[in-house]
């Protein structure tokens, strides 16, 4: 038998990659020029928020950067991926610091995922925020002014993720205010497309009333399935309305990636060698090569790359036009 055979072979493929996401300093990328902050939504449940905020997260964090996760989901459940306490009394929380009732450097935690990783966790008294939102000062900034530049550059965050629940009330609507960019998950399954519209509403009118400088700067493709026909149209068919705002990177649906959450892992940890895992790495690289993409006048809420002279070379990734 040939030497090299087992070279060749699906697991020896997976046991070299999941090598070199194991080694330190394995990845470099450049720093931003200043902190971005991602609020991850979709009104659409189930299309892979919380998995796309934890593991663009742990990918980053992998490379060399600072990052931060703000779970604003009462279900918890990217604490709970992250390795954090957010179940025990007296848990400080995302809660604690919407209320003013702590700071965020008093609520973070540091993930079992990488040392880089912090986590701000959610409990389940976010559940009954909104109630006690809506009488307080300045409502729909309290995580703005909690989040605020003095914090994120003093701690050194080059990334800040911010996931959602699936619906535009107070908790969606601070994260909104609290963030320059939003990444927006989409399935690629039937219905793929539905809500998307009144959600580039609802960031428009946020971005009309509330926060200037909010729009869409990335959107990521989840769940796709190679082996069917409706996957390949749903992504041509997003990839055609929305341009190079889509990710290049596309998240495959894995049975790795599902279970990881099950361990208190991102996939990055749970099976590193995995198509998920590195799909995963993979679009944190790409959005870290390619950079924001700010929004101009008539642009709308869906970032748009910023013109290029006529020999320019475009980016790997591109950009809206």
């Amino acid at each position: 038998m040939d030497d090299n055979f087992w070279d060749d072979t699906p697991i020896a493929a997976a046991a070299q990659r999941a090598a070199k996401v194991k080694t330190p300093n394995a990845f470099s990328l450049p720093h931003p020029e200043r902190p971005r902050i991602f609020t991850v939504a979709n009104q659409k449940g189930g299309v892979g928020k919380t998995t796309t905020s934890v593991n663009l997260a742990a990918g980053l964090a992998l490379c060399g950067m600072k990052v931060l996760v703000v779970d604003l989901d009462p279900q918890g459940n990217a604490s709970t991926a992250l390795g954090v306490e957010h179940r025990g009394e007296g848990v400080l929380s995302s809660y604690e610091v919407l209320l003013g009732d702590c700071t965020p450097l008093e609520a973070m935690q540091t993930s079992t995922a990488h040392e880089n990783l912090k986590c701000i966790p959610a409990t389940i008294d976010l559940a009954g925020s909104e109630i006690e939102l809506v009488s307080m000062v300045r409502r729909e900034y309290r995580l703005a002014d909690a989040l605020n530049e003095k914090f994120i550059v003093d701690q050194g965050f080059d990334y800040v993720f911010i996931d959602c629940p699936p619906s535009l009330g107070l908790l969606t609507i601070n994260a909104m205010t609290a963030a320059r960019e939003v990444l927006i998950p989409i399935q690629c399954e039937y219905y793929a497309l539905e809500g998307v519209g009144q959600l580039l509403n609802n960031i428009t009118m946020i971005r009309d009333y509330l926060n200037r400088d909010l729009h869409v700067s990335t959107i990521m493709l989840t769940m796709y399935d190679a082996r069917t026909k409706l996957a390949e149209q749903v992504m041509e068919e997003v990839r055609s309305h929305f341009g190079d705002v889509v990710l290049r990177s596309v998240i495959p649906r894995s049975v790795k990636v599902s279970e990881a959450p099950g361990y208190g892992q991102t996939v990055l940890a749970y099976d590193p060698g995995s198509r998920g895992a590195m799909a995963y790495l993979d679009a944190a690289k790409e959005i870290a090569n390619r950079g924001d993409y700010p929004v101009t006048a008539d642009s709308g809420a869906v970032g748009v790359a910023p013109e290029r002279s006529g020999d320019a070379q475009p980016p790997q990734n591109g950009g809206a036009r």
